[in-house]
């Protein structure tokens, strides 16, 4: 078992910046991909980005490329997401995902992913 626990979620302005972390605990040797996922009011999960576990890969989605910056550290067994120039659509609660290795089509289809955290709230007002 693997367990996530994500932190650094708060109420910020527009344009502001937030970092969150995501630590990992337990079989961590079992993780080779690692996701950030958002989920809105009455809105479905979805992808926000993702990093591989051994390698420097990452991808976003469109609507965070350029804003958001994804990476980790495997000497803490801890994934970042860095939030910069927030928009108030970026309102969620953001969940951190830990899977295997998982082809590049598949990353963006939360069923793929093993492990979930809690979530953290973001607001971001206008």
């Amino acid at each position: 078992q693997v367990q996530l626990v994500e932190s650094g979620g708060g109420l910020v302005q527009a344009g502001d910046s937030l970092r969150l972390s995501c630590a990992a605990s337990g079989r961590t040797f079992s993780i080779y991909t690692m996701g950030w996922f958002r989920q809105a009011p009455g809105k479905e999960r979805e992808f926000v980005a993702v990093i591989r576990w051994s390698v420097d890969n990452t991808h976003y989605s469109d609507s965070v490329g350029g804003r958001f910056t994804i990476s980790r550290d495997n000497a803490k067994n801890t994934a970042y997401l860095q939030m910069n120039s927030l928009k108030p659509e970026d309102t969620a609660v953001y969940y951190c995902a830990a899977g295997p290795t998982i082809t590049t089509s598949l990353i963006r289809a939360p069923g793929h992913y093993d492990y979930w955290g809690q979530g953290t709230q973001v607001t971001v007002s206008s």
